[in-house]
């Protein structure tokens, strides 16, 4: 089953990417909050910009979740507690007080009659007990007016009516000062502190019950709209009243469309996400064919951008307000490092296309994300420096709250009405984006990619492969890292990965290391070896390198990203000395494609920057003592030459940028040959 699955994964038909869409598209339809889709788009604080709308059927206006937070509020503070009061627990303490009375006062020589002085203490207790005696130090919260429940009768009273433990001592001295039972205060005291027991216990379960109920019975709306009544005029403003009626008859109407046309529902989204998913495919199929036929980089692509819908899904179902802190700009900085920027900012317009159809305030969702991808892919440069990803991610909060700041100008008209809630969401946002540089390791290893982390790795070269290069194939060395030099400097200049065709420059030769005295730059002595071969054998040698390099490259482990510059570094051009060599021997019966290096095309920038720059540096070796008009032309028929063969077809460097590159290696070999420009005297 695993090779089954392997097989599957390999192959770069349609089958596998037909597969990946509808899995992926059924995936989202099945976790997707769906509802219909109100066809009017409004915003408060604009105008409205549709024809008189009068409402098409009956619906409540629904109060806000601040309206509905005040009234829980109200609700809360209005509501009494329960205090429950335990006959038999008083009861008993009346019992106790018949026993104890006599053990204190027997003992003593009353001036008064016992049963006076018991009547006595009956009737202090009866007034402690009217109600009940709370806990020693009871703590109230709430609402002063209580429900007291004692026995099967609930009485409402106030919470000071209730005898507090404490208190007992002031009581009984207040009772007695002007008594004639004044002299027996200490033996009362005595007495009631050992039997006065509290009776009084807060009815947490059924104050509960009583809140949820509560709580259950507060309207959700504040007024009523009938069927025809008007809303809201063609080019009138949208003021806070009629949005909150716009709203709230959206709501209505995304509540039946859902109900009665369900099925309708999910075919219309289910072509609106099989149609992006599509358009994805698309753009890699013209602009990315390398990754379009690598289906374990569509897979990559695809589990980056359902794990983002998957994150942002479940945030709304648990608490649509914390949209804002899902780190969504990951996906561009993840696409970016592993791929290119204008891949990644693609892939984040599809995805946020995508998930503007389940978030409140789309258009303000999709504006804020589209624009922090923008910033995300213009600001992130050398993402395996930590300054870098610190400085992007600052930029994408400011972004964040700018943005923020100036739809709440829009909408409220003011800035006193800003939540401050918003802005902590971002910065956490902003706090989760910098977990990309783990994430990426991470994806390094389960799915074989290589991003700029792992490219700082291979480019030193003191590595093993570059270590043996430098050893059997010393002019190969030199060569490499002068082309590395002269690639990097171009890439620079318009914008290309540097770091990538630096490391790309550093390996693309790696192949000569199989019979490195063949090539030129590693020949010592005046006989070189191709004298007694063929010229056919000889092309075969020279062309075999691009190959020897792939398989030394894929034993080495090198990643995928830097074997295109071995197979690409030459395209599918001539052996062009060896060609007119045998012209010289068999001008009519030549095999031109056995002359030729197989392929394919450079397909980005960084590899059509390469294969100039290793035909400008190789070639120039043999110029003697060039002068400044000898080398400009020099460059422009190598560059010109290789445009002519349609080299540079299947890559997306544009002419201007190769005239940038042009003179960028102008430049540099002016200082390799330390060449002077010519003043007029």
């Amino acid at each position: 089953m695993k090779s089954f699955w392997k097989y599957i994964i390999s192959k770069q038909g349609l089958f596998y990417k037909s597969l990946l869409i509808l899995a992926s598209s059924l995936l989202i339809l099945y976790i997707f909050p769906f509802g219909g889709q109100f066809k009017y788009e409004f915003q408060k604080g604009r105008a409205w910009q549709y024809s008189d709308f009068y409402s098409p059927f009956d619906f409540s206006i629904l109060k806000t979740d601040e309206e509905i937070n005040n009234d829980k509020e109200e609700v809360l503070k209005s509501l009494k507690p329960y205090l429950r009061s335990d006959i038999i627990l008083r009861d008993q303490v009346f019992k106790n007080y018949s026993v104890e009375f006599y053990n204190f006062f027997q003992k003593e020589n009353l001036t008064i009659q016992v049963d006076s002085l018991y009547n006595f203490g009956v009737q202090q207790l009866n007034e402690i007990y009217k109600f009940g005696v709370l806990p020693p130090n009871y703590t109230h919260k709430g609402n002063l007016s209580i429900f007291l429940i004692q026995e099967q009768t609930e009485i409402s009273i106030n919470i000071n009516q209730l005898f507090r433990s404490e208190a007992i001592f002031d009581f009984l001295s207040k009772k007695l000062i002007n008594s004639s039972y004044n002299k027996y205060e200490d033996l009362y005291k005595d007495l009631f502190f050992e039997i006065i027991t509290p009776n009084i216990t807060l009815d947490n379960e059924f104050f509960e019950k009583q809140k949820e109920q509560s709580l259950q019975n507060i309207s959700k709306s504040k007024g009523f709209i009938a069927s025809g009544d008007f809303i809201v005029a063609e080019g009138e403003l949208v003021d806070e009243k009629t949005y909150k009626i716009l709203d709230s008859l959206r709501s209505e109407f995304i509540s039946k469309q859902g109900e009665q046309n369900s099925l309708w529902i999910i075919f219309g989204y289910s072509i609106l996400i099989v149609l992006t998913f599509t358009l994805l495919l698309l753009f890699l199929y013209a602009y990315r064919f390398g990754i379009y036929e690598d289906n374990r980089k569509l897979t990559f692509i695809f589990f980056n951008i359902l794990i983002v819908i998957i994150a942002v899904t479940a945030i709304i179902n648990y608490d649509t307000g914390y949209v804002f802190a899902v780190p969504i700009c990951i996906l561009p900085l993840i696409i970016k490092a592993f791929f290119d920027a204008r891949l990644g900012l693609f892939t984040h317009v599809l995805t946020i296309l995508l998930i503007g159809f389940i978030v409140p305030n789309s258009f303000e969702f999709v504006f804020l994300q589209i624009t922090a991808g923008v910033i995300t892919i213009q600001s992130v440069e050398q993402l395996y420096r930590r300054a870098n990803l610190f400085i992007s991610v600052g930029q994408i909060v400011l972004v964040y709250m700018i943005g923020y700041i100036a739809f709440t100008s829009i909408q409220e008209g003011s800035l006193l009405k800003l939540n401050l809630t918003p802005i902590a969401l971002f910065m956490l946002n902003g706090l989760l984006m910098l977990f990309v540089q783990p994430l990426i390791y991470i994806y390094e290893r389960i799915f074989g990619l290589v991003s700029d982390v792992s490219l700082l790795e291979l480019s030193d070269t003191n590595s093993i492969l570059l270590k043996e290069l430098s050893d059997k194939a010393p002019g190969t060395f030199n060569h490499s890292l002068q082309v590395a030099n002269l690639a990097e400097a171009a890439a620079n200049e318009i914008g290309a990965n540097t770091l990538l065709v630096r490391v790309g420059a550093l390996y693309h030769d790696i192949g000569k290391l199989k019979s490195p005295s063949y090539f030129s730059e590693n020949q010592t002595a005046s006989v070189s070896p191709h004298d007694e071969l063929s010229p056919l054998k000889s092309a075969k040698i020279i062309i075999d390198h691009v190959i020897e390099g792939i398989t030394i490259a894929e034993k080495y482990k090198i990643p995928d990203r830097i074997i295109d510059f071995i197979r690409t570094h030459h395209g599918t051009s001539l052996v062009y000395y060896f060609y007119k060599k045998q012209q010289e021997i068999t001008p009519e019966d030549i095999d031109v494609e056995k002359f030729k290096y197989p392929g394919p095309k450079p397909f980005s920038k960084e590899t059509a920057i390469l294969m100039m720059a290793d035909s400008v540096e190789a070639a120039s070796k043999s110029l003697k003592s060039p002068s400044l008009n000898d080398l400009k032309f020099f460059i422009d028929k190598i560059i010109d030459g290789k445009m002519s063969e349609k080299q540079f077809n299947s890559s997306d460097i544009t002419f201007s940028e190769i005239e940038i590159v042009k003179k960028v290696l102008y430049k540099k070999l002016i200082n390799v040959y330390q060449l002077r420009i010519e003043y007029p005297e």
